[in-house]
């Protein structure tokens, strides 16, 4: 089962799209707009996005190409009335994985869905809290889309916290996740915590 991001602001469409894939098996969040879905983006985690391209505040495409630029890699399916072949050519520029040509079948979106999420190359595993992104192959940190530099301790300590936000971590699961063969100190974790605390409070609201 995949959580789905659905973008589509004809209210018979989005409503007939979200009932068949939640009938296929996926957990589906259904937005009209720009505003409301980089809203959910920014909040949520997702596996896939199913993205509309003429909104009522804007173009698909833009919202494609954002988060492109910030390195995000969830698989985007671009779904549009659109036919020719420049409008395809502008979806794949963009960034997107798919671009599904209205009228289409469930069973065919399904099918590219499934398709999207196995494909290894636009896999990377991310961990997202409010505005905080964490791209761990890259062992990047992003937040309000501004990247922020943490050392290898730091990352590994923020990244272990960010995914488990809701969840008290001891000291002792801490020390024992980030040991790994090395003897390391209270004095040390809290060293670095403070370091994180200072890097996030400098941060603009």
């Amino acid at each position: 089962m995949a959580k789905i991001l659905l973008v589509e602001d004809d209210p018979i469409l989005g409503k007939s799209l979200k009932i068949g894939l939640e009938v296929g098996g996926h957990s589906v969040i259904w937005e009209m707009s720009l505003r409301t879905a980089r809203q959910q983006e920014q909040n949520c985690s997702f596996d896939l996005i199913l993205l509309d391209v003429n909104l009522p505040d804007g173009l698909g495409f833009d919202f494609c190409s954002e988060l492109r630029s910030k390195n995000s890699r969830i698989p985007i399916i671009m779904l549009t009335a659109r036919s020719d072949e420049d409008s395809v050519i502008e979806g794949l520029r963009a960034g997107a994985n798919d671009y599904v040509r209205k009228p289409f079948g469930m069973r065919e979106l399904l099918e590219r869905i499934r398709v999207a999420i196995k494909e290894p190359t636009i896999r990377e595993e991310q961990v997202r809290y409010g505005p905080i992104l964490i791209l761990k192959d890259q062992r990047r940190v992003l937040i309000n889309e501004v990247e922020v530099e943490f050392n290898r301790r730091e990352f590994d300590i923020l990244s272990y916290l960010i995914e488990r936000s809701e969840a008290v971590v001891s000291r002792e699961e801490l020390i024992h996740q980030l040991a790994q063969g090395e003897e390391i100190f209270d004095r040390t974790i809290y060293s670095h915590i403070s370091h994180i605390r200072s890097k996030l409070k400098k941060l603009p609201n």
